[in-house]
């Protein structure tokens, strides 16, 4: 795993939205551990995957918090880089029912780039996933170099871009996505990175570039395109959302988890709406993981979710 390391303060149960100038209050509050890239190694670790992570932290306490949170959840931390220099990346997220608002400092996050990473690292492992492209300004314009790098070594690869703070979609996607074989967009990001307002068309302009293309709709699922087929999954749906921190996250943890494994597209993709969903029952992205049986209890409790599904 490549990617941005940041905690997480999440304040949940918000009267209101603030305002310049006014005070409003948050029933509950939880530190956790952020980033996208973090909490899709956490809970594939968590899933029963080895796990190693490559990114950069500042020597703090948020730093030691997001090492320590890692280790807890099995990953590997020996190739995180500590900057003395830097100070670790940290995202304030307002959570509101199935939608949230964020501000994010990207501290160290920003500092990590292609010359971090050498072919001999990604040899140590089978897979490469990235995500949050436009956090990283160290990988602009480069990150192709560094999917090629990995499937020359052999890897397949995974891309998740997250959200562009600036909102320039500033990404060639023709020049990276040759070297992915699973990209993993939302419907409103792949939507900006294309121009297009329509889902299907968004589709169509990048169709067969990447090997498969995996697009989260949130609560109505999921689509799944390859060669000629496009399949639509429907959402297992959580009727009481705590919230949807990291949601997509795991759902991307849950797809690779099967598609490591040499499941079906078909296979990875309901594994990720599911994992997705367990999610959603408890704050943060990875609190409601501890190992595969628990996750597994969860399915079948609030989603009626059985073995023979898999």
């Amino acid at each position: 795993m490549v990617g941005e390391l940041n905690i997480d303060l999440i304040l949940n149960q918000i009267e209101g939205f603030p305002e310049v100038g006014k005070e409003i209050l948050a029933e509950k509050m939880t530190l956790a551990l952020g980033s996208s890239s973090a909490i899709c190694a956490s809970n594939l670790s968590s899933l029963g995957l080895k796990v190693a992570f490559i990114g950069k932290l500042g020597n703090d306490i948020f730093g030691r918090f997001i090492i320590d949170s890692l280790k807890e959840k099995g990953v590997d931390t020996s190739l995180i880089i500590i900057d003395k220099k830097l100070k670790t990346g940290a995202t304030v997220a307002l959570s509101y029912d199935e939608d949230r608002a964020m501000v994010t400092h990207q501290g160290a996050m920003s500092h990590l780039g292609s010359g971090d990473i050498d072919s001999g690292k990604l040899k140590l492992g089978r897979h490469l996933h990235f995500s949050s492209y436009f956090f990283q300004p160290g990988f602009k314009d480069s990150l192709h170099s560094l999917f090629k790098k990995a499937k020359d070594s052999g890897l397949t690869t995974s891309f998740d871009v997250q959200w562009d703070p600036i909102e320039k979609w500033d990404l060639d996607l023709e020049k990276v996505l040759p070297f992915v074989d699973v990209f993993i967009p939302n419907e409103v990001e792949l939507k900006k990175l294309t121009g297009r307002s329509d889902l299907n068309l968004a589709i169509t302009t990048i169709k067969n570039i990447s090997k498969y293309t995996v697009v989260k709709c949130g609560s109505k699922g999921s689509v799944l395109c390859y060669g000629d087929k496009k399949i639509e999954k429907t959402s297992f749906l959580n009727k009481n959302v705590v919230d949807t921190i990291g949601a997509g996250d795991s759902f991307n943890a849950g797809y690779l988890f099967k598609f490591i494994k040499g499941n079906s597209p078909e296979e990875c993709q309901v594994f990720g709406n599911l994992i997705g969903a367990v999610s959603t029952t408890r704050s943060g992205g990875t609190a409601a993981f501890r190992n595969l049986e628990t996750t597994m209890a969860i399915a079948k409790e609030k989603f009626s979710y059985t073995e023979q599904e898999r």
